[in-house]
């Protein structure tokens, strides 16, 4: 089970209690946000949705975090269910490593089409920019963002301006294409851009070079491995951070196609890449060490995060290079 799946089955727990009489809420959240377990915390993901409802339904945070621990616990995929501090609800997925094994599969199986979906089927976005680069460098990822989730959108100059980020203080061209690409995108839309030569630099404290990177080090570990004779199978990993980092992927695209943010995305990727960046050093065997089932694991994940790193930097006209 993903986070976007477990925020689906506790909202669809949520609307069972309120169904069943058990909570009297009278506007239900459009959604549940799941994440790590804080301190003091327990499980794989954690929600705080019982705080949240609490006013409303007129009852302490830790009851009605009861009621949902009976729903939840009801539910396929969930193994345990822990109520914490005022009313935090801990959930233990059952099978996890199984879960995780399925994401990778999913992910190596659509390749670049990984969370393409049909949020925005038939619709077409009409995007009226300024004449100004960087509105312009939006304007074109978003065209290919919304392609991702079935839509089209149409880029024009006519009032109204509905698309206006905040203008780049100097032409990015003498960065280069990639690293003024970023500069543009990477921002929120209210926040100007830095065009300066910080985005060239080839260190860690520069997120383009963190991204790129890692991709091209999941490209690099699949090359030696073949050498060495095995290749990816997705299996049981340890690696939370990772899986939950990629299985995230399919709602940012969407929201970033909705809310017309390339920067979403630009910052997810970023997530990404410092999720798996630490876990490519244990993928290939080491001194005497035959690969093994965990090799293999191991390395279906790293091509796994390579594949949507390289996917959503080319949604944001950005090469992916394989050698860095």
């Amino acid at each position: 089970m993903t986070p976007v799946e477990l925020s689906r089955t506790v909202l669809h727990s949520v609307r069972a209690a309120v169904e069943g009489g058990e909570l009297c809420v009278d506007v239900l959240p459009e959604r549940v946000v799941v994440t790590e377990p804080g301190p003091g915390g327990c499980g794989d993901y954690a929600t705080n949705v019982a705080l949240q409802l609490a006013r409303a339904a007129g009852r302490r945070p830790a009851d009605v975090a009861e009621v949902l621990r009976k729903r939840l616990l009801e539910a396929d995929g969930i193994d345990d269910v822990v109520v914490t501090g005022p009313g935090f609800l801990n959930i233990t997925l059952a099978d996890s490593g199984g879960t995780a094994a399925g994401l990778v599969a999913e992910v190596l199986r659509l390749g670049p089409a990984y969370g393409h979906g049909d949020a925005l089927a038939g619709q077409v976005v009409l995007l009226r920019v300024p004449y100004e680069v960087r509105a312009e460098v939006v304007a074109d990822a978003v065209v290919r963002i919304v392609a991702t989730q079935g839509g089209r959108a149409e880029v024009g100059h006519g009032e109204p301006v509905n698309l206006r980020p905040v203008p780049a203080p100097e032409d990015p061209a003498p960065l280069g294409a990639d690293a003024a690409q970023w500069a543009l995108l990477h921002p929120a839309p209210h926040d100007r851009p830095r065009i300066t030569a910080d985005h060239l630099v080839q260190r860690e404290g520069n997120p383009l070079f963190r991204v790129r990177y890692a991709h091209a080090r999941t490209r690099a570990l699949t090359r030696n491995a073949a050498r060495l004779g095995f290749g990816a199978e997705p299996g049981p990993v340890d690696a939370r951070e990772v899986v939950a980092a990629l299985a995230d992927h399919p709602r940012i695209l969407t929201a970033a196609a909705t809310h017309r943010a390339p920067d979403r995305l630009a910052r997810h990727l970023v997530t990404v890449a410092d999720a798996v960046l630490p876990h490519l050093p244990t993928v290939l065997p080491r001194g005497e060490e035959k690969p093994s089932a965990a090799h293999r694991a191991r390395l279906a994940l790293a091509e796994a995060a390579g594949t949507v790193l390289a996917g959503g930097l080319s949604l944001l006209g950005i090469d992916a290079p394989e050698h860095l």
